[in-house]
């Protein structure tokens, strides 16, 4: 056979449709599945929006090649949502418009980084942060994110893995897979950490949204003035609006790293679709009120999800934040594997073992809990009671 390029072919299967494999195995005998392994959406996007969309659609300018770093209409509305939340100072000029979130993190990543570097990954760490950076050839150099910690990265740990050939850290906040939530000060140590080395600091928000607005911003950095020389913010559209279908995310940075990232969307042509971003640019300021809703809304989840675990032995809630709880499950010393394809099969409960996310995870489950309603999340305490391998 024709060689592949081994470091595509070294990285390991899509995970998630793994996952959902196990649940072919499933009778129903327990009730409808509850699916708790991908973060999708668990409501429709608003009607409006997606009135805007198929009208959108429809126009002969969705049908044009636009702007390489994504029509200034979306990037104006998404820089004045940004101030608004973060009291910063971006104009349209500091944001561009991907095919994705995932996507920005490939671009950021192809960047700042060649083969034979190393970037800094929060672990346990979201699988395609992992992923893209085996495939480019960057290590990635896991800081360990312990649960008698919140989960939450110390820079000390950070400073400690850089070398001269570390280019960036990455943090995610709220976290996917723990759901942690870093404090202020645990970002703004992270930035002086990232001034004092020179290297950047990769700030991944898509689940920023989730996040009480009325506790005020999650972080001040886009009031600093280094932040453009040091900071690379990247967004989804994907969850807030529940469009994930659309492919729809963001970069926000200076000139100079924006300038890099633009070489590699002008060879490939991989910003997002127009119709879509022209029905979000009306979004962003028409529908605040149905985003704080449904951060509301995510919060009655979240609450009812911490009281379905409190009432089963052996099961520990240890982290939970905006779209995920990781879960510490009670069979010591078994695969988190075994546990997550067992309970799918035979209690209809589908979650991701913590292995997903990087080593030294068995121990955990991902289940994100805001796939599913209150009464769902009601059903978890019968579905996992008695519940052995």
């Amino acid at each position: 056979m024709t060689p592949f390029n081994p470091l595509v072919r070294d990285t390991g299967s899509p995970p998630i449709p793994e996952a959902q494999a196990w649940t072919r195995r499933y009778d129903g005998s327990r009730g409808p599945l509850i699916d708790l392994s991908q973060a999708v959406p668990g409501y429709p996007p608003h009607p409006d929006l997606l009135a805007r969309l198929s009208l959108e659609a429809g126009s002969v300018a969705a049908a044009r090649y636009g702007d390489i770093y994504g029509d200034e209409p979306l990037r104006r509305a998404l820089a004045e949502d940004i101030n608004s939340l973060y009291r910063g100072t971006l104009d349209h000029h500091d944001v561009m418009i991907t095919s994705g979130c995932n996507q920005a993190f490939v671009l950021t990543m192809m960047s700042l980084a060649k083969a034979g570097d190393n970037v800094i990954l929060p672990s346990p760490w979201y699988f395609n942060h992992q992923m893209t950076l085996d495939m480019l050839g960057v290590e990635p150099r896991a800081l360990a994110c312990r649960a008698e910690n919140s989960f939450v990265p110390s820079v000390e740990d950070a400073e400690r893995l850089i070398d001269q050939k570390t280019r960036a850290i990455v943090l995610v906040t709220p976290n996917n897979p723990t759901g942690a939530i870093y404090p202020r000060k645990t970002l703004e140590a992270f930035l002086a950490l990232a001034q004092r080395k020179n290297i950047w600091l990769v700030i991944d928000e898509t689940y920023r949204d989730f996040l009480n607005r009325e506790d005020g911003a999650p972080h001040d950095i886009f009031m600093n003035a280094a932040w453009r020389d040091h900071v690379i913010s990247l967004y989804s559209f994907s969850k807030s609006y529940c469009v994930p279908g659309h492919r729809v995310g963001a970069i926000m940075g200076g000139q100079a790293i924006l300038e890099e990232v633009g070489k590699v969307i002008d060879c490939v042509q991989i910003c997002a679709p127009r119709a879509a971003q022209a029905a979000l640019s009306y979004a962003i300021p028409a529908l605040g009120a149905w985003r704080q809703d449904n951060t509301a809304e995510i919060a009655r989840r979240a609450q009812a999800f911490r009281a379905a675990m409190t009432s089963l032995n052996g099961w520990k809630l240890e982290s939970i934040g905006a779209y995920f709880a990781y879960v510490a499950h009670p069979f010591n010393g078994q695969s988190a594997r075994v546990v997550a394809e067992a309970l799918a099969a035979h209690r209809g409960v589908l979650g991701l073992p913590g292995p997903y996310f990087g080593p030294g995870q068995e121990g955990h489950l991902r289940l994100a809990f805001a796939n599913v309603g209150v009464e769902s999340i009601n059903q978890l305490p019968s579905r996992l009671a008695g519940f052995t391998l």
